[in-house]
């Protein structure tokens, strides 16, 4: 007995917790069902709302009758078998040759529909000669095309255009609610800057406050995924508060001058920001980032402090028969990473001797460097330009007369490359190396190349299918006579970076005292541009062995479109152009081939917070 009333409680227990929870979802379907009648959908996103079903009348333009008006030609695109086919409506005034190519396109187009291919066939010849025997008027080819359409038309059809339709809405651009967004506040702003009645103050508050809201909720998306969940209602808002606005401001001339004032203010603003972008672009590139500074500034303290030592054995210096390898640089970390590079992909390290030239204001804290620092198994050699005494007396102040907008392109260092065969009296050959590059393979293949009697060996910035490089008539002037009679302006360019020098045959042809030559006569008229390329595509004109573009790749420095296969393939990288490894301004994608070669948890990188990207 007791069982049977424990059971009937349960029953009336459970049966109270059904009536509890279908109750209210009841109530609230019938509520939801009496305050949305005659809708089925419900609609979620404001921005989907395309078009509207009812007509909206304007109150300050006049209804035309449409009757006499004739619509434009449209293009429909419908996509086959891999191509597009065009098919142009044509009006009542087209001959009938326009009908014919109208219903051949549609019968090519419903062939590439579908697998039935037999029926299809049928229908193509039976639609083929009714075209062929009408010639009574343009609705027996309509009607002909609309029973073709319903013979093809087939649940296999209609599911390829339920696939298509799907493919093409997830080709919807992934920013569409931001640029609504962006076009809903400028409309605001826009409806914000006239003058607003005395009867409707209230529409420039609420106005200002959706504009706030909206802003809020944008920030700096520039994706839909990365819009709050508030950002779909307050746009909802937005649009019917601007639906108020277009009430109350029905001119629609004086909306059209607004806006155009506020694109042309606005396009003044994005010409402003580029020249600034541009300025201080150029700037950051010009200036030693703070890191450098401090840890040169603790090197110089460091070497003062010490005992002068050797860097290694002097003999190797001028020993013809190693890989000698000259660096100009007054940047310890850039001829570090030099050093490191080289010697980590060189199968004979030991043959490696690095001749580093650098200013005595930088002299301390590089030699200090490698002290420290120095390189597994190679041999580096720090000097410093103010040791050479035999340079002529007036080459300092010719420099100060180059004209450049930076100033390493004057600087004794940039041009002291032309005196290799001066500095090293005693070697042959020598590979030259800008302080903004990075070895990824060996390079004692360049000691056993054939120079061909040539001085220098390049790899020249004319190839096909490689990004434009300025011309000898960008940089040099060819309306002086002197340069018109002895060189030609569409000669094959190259690029410093990396070269490979014969100086023996330099000697011979003497060609630092060509260099001179130039130098001097640029001053008295101005030859070419400020900086040592020009003067280098003057001084070893006819004197350049054309290298593998795989020995050395540039546009690293600049948006240049380098690719990584590439970069990976490249001898050496070179990070030409503003946009350096070391500075803030660097390319990212690009740093790490920089990076890999230093050790930032070296102390003195980490006192002087050098970090790599």
């Amino acid at each position: 007995m007791m069982s049977r009333i424990l059971r009937w409680q349960r029953i009336c227990i459970l049966c109270l917790l059904s009536l509890s929870v279908t109750t209210p979802i009841f109530l609230v379907s019938y509520r939801l069902k009496s305050l949305t009648p005659g809708r089925r959908e419900f609609v979620e996103d404001l921005p989907d709302m395309k078009y509207r079903a009812d007509v909206l009348k304007l109150s300050a333009i006049e209804q035309e009758d449409l009757d006499g008006i004739k619509e434009p030609n449209q293009e429909v695109y419908r996509e086959g078998e891999g191509n597009y086919s065009i098919v142009n409506h044509i009006s009542e005034e087209d001959t009938n040759s326009k009908h014919l190519a109208l219903a051949g396109e549609q019968t090519a187009g419903f062939e590439t529909s579908g697998k039935d291919t037999g029926g299809k066939q049928q229908d193509k010849q039976v639609q083929s000669e009714e075209i062929l025997s009408s010639n009574g008027g343009k609705e027996s080819l309509l009607n002909q095309t609309v029973r073709h359409d319903q013979r093809v038309r087939s649940p296999q059809v209609n599911g390829v255009q339920h696939r298509q339709e799907a493919h093409v809405q997830r080709r919807r651009p992934s920013d569409e609610k931001v640029k609504q967004m962006k076009d809903q506040l400028v409309r605001a702003k826009a409806y914000l800057s006239f003058t607003v009645p005395a009867s409707h103050s209230h529409l420039a508050k609420e106005l200002r406050q959706r504009t706030k809201e909206l802003e809020r909720a944008l920030r700096d998306a520039r994706k839909d995924s990365e819009l709050p969940r508030s950002a779909v209602p307050r746009m909802r808002n937005m649009e019917a508060t601007l639906s108020k606005a277009s009430r109350v401001y029905p001119d629609c001339s004086s909306m059209v001058k607004k806006l155009r004032a506020m694109t042309q203010s606005a396009e003044d603003q994005v010409q402003a920001q580029k020249l600034q972008s541009t300025f201080l672009t150029q700037l950051a590139g010009r200036t030693t980032p703070k890191g450098l500074h401090c840890l040169s500034m603790r090197l110089t303290a460091v070497f003062f402090t010490l005992d002068k030592q050797k860097l290694s054995d002097e003999q190797k210096y001028s020993d013809p028969k190693l890989f000698h390898i000259a660096v100009f640089s007054d940047n310890v970390l850039a001829s570090a990473v030099v050093v490191n590079s080289t010697v980590s992909n060189a199968k004979e390290p030991k043959k490696i001797v690095f001749h580093v030239i650098t200013d005595s204001l930088n002299f301390p804290a590089m030699s200090m460097w490698f002290i420290l620092n120095p390189p597994a198994k190679a041999t580096v050699q720090v000097l410093n330009i103010d040791d050479f005494q035999w340079l002529p007396k007036d080459y300092n102040s010719l420099l100060e007369k180059q004209k450049s907008l930076h100033p390493i392109y004057g600087s004794p260092l940039n041009h002291l490359r032309f005196y290799l065969p001066d500095i090293f009296p005693r070697l042959y050959k020598i590979l030259f190396m800008d302080h903004d590059v990075v070895v990824q393979r060996d390079l004692g293949r360049l000691w056993s190349l054939n120079m061909k009697q040539k001085v220098n060996g390049a790899v020249q910035t004319c190839q096909e299918g490689k990004p434009s490089h300025p011309r000898m008539d960008t940089y040099i002037d060819f309306s002086q006579p002197l340069v018109a009679e002895k060189f030609d302006p569409n000669a094959c360019t190259w690029a410093f970076g990396m070269n490979f020098f014969d100086l023996k045959e330099w000697r011979h042809l003497n060609l630092s005292g060509k260099y001179h030559d130039l130098l001097v006569k640029g001053n008295e008229t101005p030859l070419c541009k400020a900086g040592s390329l020009p003067l280098g595509w003057l001084v070893f004109y006819n004197h350049t062995l054309p290298l593998d573009s795989k020995w050395h790749v540039l546009g690293l420095g600049y948006e240049s479109g380098m690719t990584m296969e590439e970069i990976e393939e490249a001898v050496v990288i070179h990070y030409d152009g503003i946009m350096k490894p070391w500075l803030d301004i660097g390319i990212r994608k690009y740093m790490g081939y920089w990076n890999k070669y230093l050790d930032f948890n070296h102390p003195y990188l980490k006192q002087c917070n050098i970090h790599g990207w």
